[in-house]
């Protein structure tokens, strides 16, 4: 009898802890984004003070954010890049993307931005599955990446659908280990690490692998279940940072492991009536997360949202009140 009770509470509290609503982060500044072309900004990363961001339409440039007025200025930085090497994508993909660079633009289709804390920068190529290195200093080049990279993601069933490939990367402060987070259909997260010239998994790649459905938030217009992804990743303080948007939240994972530490959503602020944009699913795709709070940008591809605003807008929220290390 007391083993049946005591079964009975442990499931009770386990109900009421999932039952337990996500805490909401607290938005403290919103910034419209001047000079990008196409309202693009598809990644953040800040590198010392300076924040820096990517359009998946431009190949050749990278933009410095000038953050000294409300509303922010892109300023364009050129970069040669060089020859794409092969990642082991199956010749159907690479050749889909290659045609749509006619209609969109950008056949590199640059989707998450990091830094090291050597001033490096990480910029992933979502269509040729590749990351592009580029120095404070100096010619950018492409990571010399395993093809074990791709092969272990596919046979875990990620990377198989066009235009849902790698969509975000964050790096290490020391350079050296480098986690991709793959978009949708399945999601996941893989981790791959230098080893003297070449970048390679450690006994596996894959840390997560996931598929299955996800209600959008309540605030949502017609909300309804929506594929599992995600849209950027951010380390810090030991811990990779999540960026959820079709259910508009952050959440704190184990670094290894990739489980679920905690989460918190930002839908309360972003799903206001004046902020909501037409499309049916999540538009944010760029995410640092620093002590003191989070910046998460939106792609908004020249729509405009209900207020009228067609720029790409960079949003600064709160860290919570109890930190981003706090337990449930």
């Amino acid at each position: 009898m007391r083993v049946g009770f005591a079964l009975l509470s442990a499931l009770f509290l386990s109900s009421t802890a999932l039952a337990e609503p996500t805490p909401q982060l607290r938005l403290l500044s919103e910034h419209a984004v001047e000079g990008m072309r196409g309202g693009n900004l598809s990644g953040l990363a800040q590198c010392g003070e300076a924040l820096w961001t990517i359009s998946d339409r431009d190949d050749k440039q990278i933009y410095r954010l000038d953050t000294r007025q409300d509303t922010w200025q892109a300023e364009a930085v050129p970069i040669d890049v060089p020859i794409v090497p092969a990642s082991g994508l199956p010749w159907g993909l690479s050749s889909r993307s290659w045609a749509a660079s006619f209609i969109r633009g950008g056949d590199l289709d640059f989707e998450g931005i990091t830094c090291d804390s050597a001033g490096n920068r990480y910029i992933v190529s979502e269509s040729h599955a590749a990351v592009l290195q580029v120095p404070p200093s100096g010619p950018a080049s492409w990571l010399k990446i395993s093809p074990m990279l791709v092969r272990e993601a596919r046979a875990s069933g990620m990377l198989l659908h066009f235009n849902a490939l790698f969509e975000g990367l964050a790096v290490n402060p020391e350079g050296d280990k480098l986690w991709l987070a793959a978009e949708r259909d399945r999601r996941g997260l893989l981790l791959i690490k230098r080893k003297q010239v070449v970048w390679d998994c450690d006994g596996g790649c894959v840390l997560l692998s996931e598929a299955g459905k996800e209600m959008q938030p309540a605030q949502f217009r017609k909300a309804k279940a929506v594929s599992r992804d995600f849209a950027d990743l951010s380390l810090f303080d030991g811990k990779l940072f999540t960026l959820e948007r079709n259910a508009y939240k952050i959440c704190r994972r184990d670094a290894v492991t990739a489980k679920v530490e905690r989460c918190w959503s930002y839908a309360a602020e972003l799903l206001q009536e004046n902020r909501q944009y037409p499309q049916g699913f999540g538009l944010e795709e760029a995410l640092v997360v620093d002590a003191k709070g989070a910046w998460i940008g939106v792609d908004n591809n020249v729509g405009a949202r209900d207020d009228g605003e067609v720029r790409p807008i960079v949003w600064r929220f709160a860290a919570p009140e109890d930190g981003w290390s706090a337990k449930p």
